[in-house]
């Protein structure tokens, strides 16, 4: 049995994770592949913490060594209870302190070879930030951009099937990053969440060879693009699609038509543009939410705001705009799509 330091560069050795935080600390982040064993529930850190600063540390670690020694055993005797002699598991906590501590003491008694994350969820915290940073600035990437409507993610997942390295950033981050971005059924995760998620595609990159992106701004819904991969996209080569006003409406009416199945949740979106819109158009747009007529509100959309807004944005961000590669499309359905990322593949080569 070892009893040095365990690192985050010793994961992969081990038959199991466990956090042994809370489950409002694991939801926020973990360790990929974690799993969560919580020594102290929510509602009893809460118990424990608020004894400690009313009462006494002495009686916060009774009170808290009664429910650390009531938890471990019941994972014992469940999650725990069919593995075998060699199974060896890691336990974090936050700073790999006590919580993980205590877990680790009672499998080591077992008999187990468990170890203890050095520096707990905070040396992965740390490793997350440092990856990021070491990898986005050597990323060769190439972005797409191209005015709301013009099919980039459908394109992003077109050149992912023909071999191509993407990163769907909008995919880790659950939002379209616009007004109308929320993604049904998905929440978005919080910003070290996302951090994870992109550090682990990162990871995961040949450096030597191109990784598309959507050229996105800084913020995607409530998520921020982490600094070292903006700065990045910012001075990376371009391609700009072009494609009708036609077919990129059809493309936002096929790709947003569940938007017609919330019509009041459509129209309070659209109220999150009462600073930049004149009353009376915010009135025409949110009446047509209401009434589902989709066409001429995602028509007035892109013209009124989207376009403008893309205008501005990419002038000021993209720093290779002025020399991008341009491709049109006739079509942005299915079959289009997959011609266009050819096209893009083949204009770039």
């Amino acid at each position: 049995m070892s009893f040095k330091p365990t690192t985050v560069a010793d994961l992969g050795h081990f038959s199991e994770l466990i956090d042994a935080r809370s489950p409002s600390e694991y939801a926020a982040d973990h360790v990929p592949g974690a799993i969560n064993c919580p020594v102290l529930d929510d509602d009893e850190r809460r118990i424990v913490g608020t004894t400690y600063v009313q009462v006494s540390a002495f009686e916060a670690r009774k009170i808290g060594g009664a429910m650390v020694a009531r938890n471990i055993a019941s994972h014992l005797d469940t999650l725990f209870r069919d593995k075998p002699r060699d199974w060896r598991p890691l336990v974090y906590c936050w700073r790999g302190g006590l919580r993980s501590g205590s877990f680790v003491t009672w499998l080591r008694m077992v008999g187990w070879d468990a170890q203890q994350l050095h520096g707990g969820y905070k040396s992965w915290r740390a490793h997350v930030i440092a990856l990021i940073a070491e990898r986005a600035p050597r990323l060769q990437v190439r972005l797409l951009c191209g005015p709301t409507g013009s099919a980039k993610t459908s394109v992003l997942h077109a050149l992912g099937r023909l071999g191509e390295q993407v990163l769907d950033l909008e995919d880790l981050a659950a939002h379209r990053g616009s007004v109308l971005g929320e993604i049904p059924g998905r929440a978005q995760p919080t910003q070290k969440g996302f951090e994870t998620l992109l550090a682990q595609r990162l990871a995961g990159f040949d450096l030597s060879r191109t990784v598309w992106l959507e050229a996105e701004s800084r913020r995607i819904g409530r998520l921020t693009v982490p600094d070292p991969l903006l700065l990045r996209m910012r001075a990376s080569p371009v391609v700009e699609i072009q494609a009708s006003h036609e077919a990129r409406l059809a493309y936002l009416l096929e790709e947003y038509a569940w938007l017609g199945d919330d019509r009041a949740r459509l129209a309070e979106r659209l109220g999150s543009l009462r600073d930049v819109l004149a009353k009376d158009l915010l009135a025409q747009w949110q009446a047509w939410a209401l009434e589902g007529q989709l066409p001429p509100l995602f028509s007035d959309l892109m013209a009124m705001h989207y376009d403008p807004l893309y205008r501005r944005s990419q002038a000021r961000d993209l720093r290779a705009l002025p020399d991008a590669t341009v491709v049109s499309a006739d079509s942005l359905a299915p079959a289009g799509v997959a011609a266009l990322a050819r096209q893009i593949l083949d204009a770039v080569r």
